[in-house]
């Protein structure tokens, strides 16, 4: 007859002593809880299958707890055992301390280092390059498609009474005075906070010496903003924009009207669309076809490039331009002759 284990023969045997039985049991406990601990530091030392495979990315909510956070972790598959990573954290003593947000794990990240990622914050930062001559209604598309902010809201902001005095903003509109630059932002940053660091960034670009050049040209920080929208919206080349500040100066100093075809665009919401005849009669403080002087507001946020040659238009008699057969560049003229025939000579070069 074959011999049962000794482990059990141990257990079965009703003379076994009390403290021999509770030492065994002691020692099977040791083992397993031993064996328990291993498994979730191999756990915890492993990429988990899902970032073996490529780069994941998760977002942690505010207020969320070390359980749902370690939870919310193993549902994207970043993590093998929520137990142990909850383990480790309150071992380093940052289970209270981890912090919210979007955070991308790279491809083959261990649950310790996704540990280090929340305790240090190193959110998921979104490249936003908001382009010289770009809009704020722009700005609205352009953060709602990124998932960073509303874009109702964006625009919504962007006419606040209220929160354009909490920028120091004295005008109607943001128009203008959000700085085109590349930003880095990050989910869970607010509306509010990400206008103000544009409009930070204006500040830090726009300095007192070149306010005070403006004021020494007859010009508000405003008026310059709205004098260098304009030109940036006409520019094709970057060459070409002190030559079409020179026209807008010349235009200005002669009480002739800017007739600016992007300030009609924009009152009439057409972006960069050709207009009609009957488009350039609408009645509209932004026709300068039929108001002189600039428009009330900026028609777009101009870039340093634009503001400059606001301040220093070329030093040239013309009062006329006309987007050249390429389109890449414009012809200047000095006379309304000299204007009409270029006109004409384009015009026929695209019919052709």
């Amino acid at each position: 007859m074959m011999e049962r284990p000794r482990l059990i023969k141990i257990w079965a045997d009703p003379n076994q002593k009390p403290g021999l039985r509770a030492k065994t049991f002691l020692g099977t406990a040791i083992l397993a809880w031993a064996l328990f601990v291993a498994l979730q530091g191999w756990w915890v030392l492993v990429p988990a299958p899902a970032v073996q495979s490529g780069p994941r990315v998760v977002e942690i909510p505010p207020h969320q707890g070390i359980f749902g956070i370690a939870q919310r972790l193993e549902q994207a598959g970043v993590i093998r055992s929520p137990l142990g990573f909850v383990m480790v954290s309150a071992l380093r003593g940052s289970a209270r301390s981890l912090k919210a947000g979007e955070y991308e794990i790279p491809q083959n990240a261990t649950p310790l280092f996704i540990l280090s990622l929340l305790e240090d914050g190193k959110v998921r930062k979104h490249t936003v390059v908001f382009p010289e001559g770009a809009t704020v209604q722009d700005l609205a598309r352009l953060l709602n498609s990124e998932q960073l902010a509303n874009g109702e809201e964006v625009l919504r902001l962007a006419r606040d009474p209220g929160f354009l005095r909490s920028l120091g903003v004295e005008v109607e509109s943001l128009e203008g005075y959000l700085f085109p630059d590349t930003y880095q932002f990050i989910k869970g940053m607010t509306a509010e906070e990400m206008l103000a660091r544009m409009v930070q960034r204006l500040r830090e670009q726009v300095t007192p010496e070149i306010v005070a050049r403006a004021q020494a040209k007859g010009l508000t920080l405003h008026q310059l903003l709205t004098l260098a929208s304009i030109i940036e919206r006409e520019a094709v080349a970057p060459q070409e924009r002190p030559l079409i500040s020179a026209v807008f100066w010349n235009r200005l100093r002669r009480e002739m009207p800017l007739q600016a075809d992007p300030t009609v665009q924009y009152a009439l919401g057409k972006e960069r669309r050709a207009l009609s005849r009957a488009d350039l009669q609408v009645n509209s403080p932004y026709n300068t076809y039929r108001v002189l002087g600039l428009p009330p507001t900026p028609i777009a946020n101009p870039g340093k490039a634009a503001i400059q040659a606001a301040l220093e238009p070329a030093r040239v008699n013309y009062l006329y331009f006309v987007s050249a057969g390429d389109e890449r560049r414009h012809h200047f003229s000095t006379t309304l002759e000299e204007h009409n025939s270029a006109v004409a000579r384009y015009r026929l070069a695209r019919t052709k």
